[in-house]
């Protein structure tokens, strides 16, 4: 049991209160703070007082669907991760399931380990969308500290609460600039002219830490770290950095940019170069 996994909030959703009592002990055994739901209506108004690291949720259910619901998790909780369960899987629920949003779609009846696992792949998930919205909050705390070229953050990260009954819903857009690239933070995706650049969420986040922290080398560990939400020894870490670093800078590379842009120095770490 680790200090991330006490530390996370789950929320179970499933109108059998068998199934929610069993998922909630398998989850509480391993440190999660777990909390249940008898319905879609009953968990987003537990959501308006509590923010939820991943919600686990049946997909048929009277009332609102465990996919009406996940529509409606991404309106009031953006950064929550959804899972979904269900005794009864079809293609096409399975791809409108993701199309909206979820992280895993699961097929009862689960294993204890396979909800484990993924709870623990959403919970890291979400702990890199909170270390996403810190870093543009040091952006915009720190910009004017920056060395070389100035990186600008035209609005504040996303919010992660509805706002009061009557408020429109407004996504904010944050971009930032470094020399010739555009970064999309809510998009993973960067562009050089016009031509836009898909990233992973490693790759971008690890270009976003790179940025918040130009003017120094960063070491491999830290980069672990704070990008993937996991700590180990530098040598283990360079060898984890190591290939999404190659992956973004062969992506740099077919767009017309200088792909070392992005340097190593070597025993150290890496750093962002300086940009024309």
């Amino acid at each position: 049991m680790t200090a991330n996994e006490q530390e996370a909030y789950i929320l179970v959703v499933d109108d059998e209160g068998a199934i929610r009592y069993s998922i909630s002990k398998t989850l509480q055994r391993v440190g999660y703070q777990v909390q249940a739901a008898a319905s879609g209506e009953e968990a987003l108004e537990m959501m308006k007082d509590q923010e939820y690291d991943v919600v686990l949720t049946d997909i048929r259910m009277p009332g609102l669907s465990g996919v009406e619901l996940l529509s409606k998790i991404k309106e009031q909780a953006p950064d929550a991760v959804v899972i979904l369960l269900t005794g009864y899987a079809s293609l096409e629920t399975a791809i409108e399931s993701l199309r909206l949003g979820a992280h895993d779609y699961l097929v009862k009846p689960s294993s204890s380990q396979d909800i484990r696992n993924s709870v623990a792949r959403g919970v890291e998930r979400a702990r890199n969308l909170r270390n996403r919205r810190a870093l543009l909050r040091s952006i915009r705390e720190n910009v004017e500290q920056l060395t070389g070229e100035q990186i600008d953050v035209e609005k504040a990260e996303p919010r992660s609460r509805q706002p009061a009954a009557g408020t429109p819903v407004v996504t904010p857009v944050t971009t930032m600039t470094i020399g010739p690239l555009t970064i999309y933070p809510g998009r993973y995706q960067i562009s050089v002219g016009d031509e836009p650049i898909d990233l992973t969420p490693t790759e971008f986040d690890l270009l976003l830490y790179l940025a918040a922290h130009r003017g120094r080398v960063v070491p491999c560990s830290e980069l672990v770290r704070e990008v993937r939400g996991y700590s180990l020894e530098e040598h283990e870490a360079r060898e984890v950095i190591r290939p999404h670093v190659s992956n973004l800078r062969r992506k740099l590379k077919s767009s017309g940019q200088n792909p070392n842009i992005i340097v190593n120095v070597r025993g150290i770490g890496y750093r962002l170069a300086e940009t024309s």
